[in-house]
């Protein structure tokens, strides 16, 4: 059953943090994002991370992941648990997880991209998580965390209640590689941006449990039948969805949602919230027109499948939450409201 309080308690500046990898073990192989995201935990935030057998184990099982998950929440000296990045066989790692191990020691978990497997997991025991916030992306950025990112995270991590999100100004042009120390001299490009875009929102204000995460996770999940409720269960919920640095096209995406649709799920929605698209990689290195073209594309590609089986549901475009730098954290299960009135969009941490 559903705890009580589904806010796990928060931790304190001096606490020790659990710093896991449930999905890859890339600090093993690219170490220095990492370890700068560690520093940052001591030194900026006055956590102590502690870190397990799979952390910067390449290839783990997923038996060895499910391990280290509940090693880290059965200790009752770690406060919270830490995502390193995300990767592509969570769902593998599911199957292995003692529920009521996790219900009796809730933690806050952070973590998004491959990580929505296990945000999803422990929404369904009852408990919140924080999608955002992991250590070789956010915490281990060049140069210096974005000012927005950690005021987000700040938050989420030591605070509870209302925390209004700020649009960013400015976005991620292009990344480093992690393996050059040269990429770590410095901050990333950045470019000016516009802020959010909103749809059907005169005169309306959503309040809901938010549910949602990378949109390519969440189709493998609903694929595999696996932690997914009955459609009406989540009537009324805000869904926040967001892509990754596989940058799916457009008729991916739209395919995506239109199979929602048809499920019923896509209409059970009054708000939804869309991530800022991914919209440059190594493999896509796309210049700037481009990147404007391939945003543009994908908001279409939502609006169409809204038309088709949501017309009535509010969105808001290029909200900084998931695979964007700057990152607002999103409580995972935790409130949202959305307020096509005052355009504001406030989160519970």
């Amino acid at each position: 059953m559903p705890t009580s309080n589904p806010y796990p308690a928060k931790p304190r500046p001096g606490d020790r943090v659990a710093v896991i990898s449930p999905s890859s073990g890339l600090p093993g192989i690219l170490p220095l994002p990492h370890e700068l995201g560690l520093r940052r935990l001591r030194e900026e935030f006055g956590l102590i991370p502690v870190e397990y057998p799979t952390t910067r184990k390449m290839g783990s099982t997923p038996k060895e992941r499910a391990a280290d998950i509940h090693a880290a929440f059965a200790d009752p000296g770690i406060k919270a648990v830490i995502s390193t990045i995300g990767g592509d066989d969570q769902i593998t790692v599911l199957p292995h997880l003692d529920r009521e191990l996790l219900r009796a020691h809730p933690k806050p978990f952070f973590g998004y991209s491959d990580n929505t497997n296990l945000l999803v997991f422990l929404e369904n025991l009852g408990l919140v998580g924080y999608h955002g916030g992991t250590v070789m992306c956010e915490l281990g950025r060049p140069g210096a965390m974005h000012p927005l990112t950690a005021a987000s995270l700040r938050a989420a991590l030591f605070t509870s209640g209302p925390f209004e999100l700020t649009p960013a100004k400015e976005t991620n042009g292009a990344n480093g590689r992690w393996e050059d120390p040269a990429t770590f001299a410095s901050e990333p490009e950045m470019r000016p941006c516009d802020g959010w875009t909103w749809h059907n929102a005169e005169g309306r204000t959503v309040k809901g449990a938010s549910w949602g995460g990378e949109l390519s996770i969440v189709s493998w999940l609903l694929m595999a039948d696996r932690e997914i409720g009955p459609v009406e269960s989540y009537a009324g919920r805000v869904l926040f969805l967001e892509t990754c640095e596989e940058m799916p096209s457009a008729v991916e995406v739209h395919r995506i949602l239109r199979n929602m649709g048809e499920r019923g799920l896509l209409a059970q929605f009054p708000a939804l919230l869309m991530g800022r698209a991914k919209d440059w990689s190594f493999e896509q290195p796309l210049d700037v027109e481009d990147r404007e073209r391939f945003r543009a594309e994908q908001r279409e590609a939502v609006l169409r499948a809204l038309g088709e089986y949501a017309p009535g549901t509010m969105a808001v475009f290029d909200v900084d939450l998931g695979h964007t730098d700057p990152q607002l954290v999103i409580p995972y299960g935790g409130q949202i409201e959305v307020d096509g009135v005052e355009r504001r969009i406030v989160v519970t941490y």
